[in-house]
């Protein structure tokens, strides 16, 4: 199995499970300083750190995987035709991981995945989207599909990726200017219209944009307005999923 989970690590965490519970995400495992959220498709973890911490405001992509051992064996040997293993089985503070390790040095965890049973009363259309950064988007979209996501159409032939994993999820991969880095979106099956009135009844500031491929929801980033705002993003986004025919 494949779940993105990515991890953002944040001293708002009051204000993030406000953002999130307003987008349709509910609440599964942890009430502290680490908490899990399910999404119609994906997860997302929260971990509580100072205010002004290096970490503060920043995403760590991550997976939940089924077995860990199994899933490092055939991402190996998925890439064993470029000559590279990829994956390899660590010990993280949190306990025993995966550590995924791209071409350009940038590398994320696979952990564990937790149990998901049945309906979580997440709204369905929304799925948790990890975005990986880096100035060498066509090796990061050969990781991707050693791990075994799976690839999905573009709008047009660039530099870009887009993926799904099988459990849940979005990853993409975009081309970008200096050190590789992850970054944390949303996609949205479905009108974004209700979906702002609902984040703006909740007290969000949101604005809906017209992109060229179709609609951006803007939500002012919790993390933005505290000592980490030169290094975060002002908005997080949702896309509108609209299939390729």
């Amino acid at each position: 199995m494949l779940r993105v989970r990515p991890l953002h690590y944040t001293s708002n965490i009051g204000s993030w499970e406000r953002l999130l519970t307003a987008l349709g995400l509910v609440l599964a495992e942890g009430d502290g300083g680490f908490r899990v959220y399910d999404a119609g498709a994906g997860r997302l973890a929260l971990h509580e750190v100072p205010a002004g911490a290096a970490e503060d405001g920043t995403t760590a992509l991550a997976v939940e995987v089924g077995d860990l051992a199994e899933f490092g064996r055939r991402t190996n040997l998925a890439a064993q035709d470029e000559g590279t293993t990829p994956a390899e089985l660590v010990t993280e503070s949190h306990g025993e991981a995966c550590r995924i390790t791209g071409p350009d040095g940038f590398t994320f965890l696979a952990d564990k995945a937790a149990t998901v049973d049945g309906d979580t009363g997440a709204d369905p259309a929304l799925a948790v989207v990890g975005v990986w950064f880096t100035e060498d988007a066509d090796a990061a979209a050969r990781t991707l599909r050693h791990i075994g996501a799976r690839p999905r159409p573009v709008p047009d032939n660039d530099e870009t990726a887009d993926f799904t994993a099988k459990n849940g999820g979005v990853l993409l991969v975009r081309p970008a200017s200096g050190p590789p880095r992850s970054g944390l979106g949303f996609e949205y099956d479905g009108g974004l219209a209700p979906l702002r009135d609902r984040l703006t009844a909740a007290g969000l500031e949101a604005t809906l944009t017209e992109e060229a491929f179709g609609s951006t929801l803007h939500v002012a980033n919790p993390d933005a307005a505290g000592p980490a705002a030169p290094s975060v993003p002002a908005t997080v986004w949702i896309s509108q999923h609209r299939p390729m025919g």
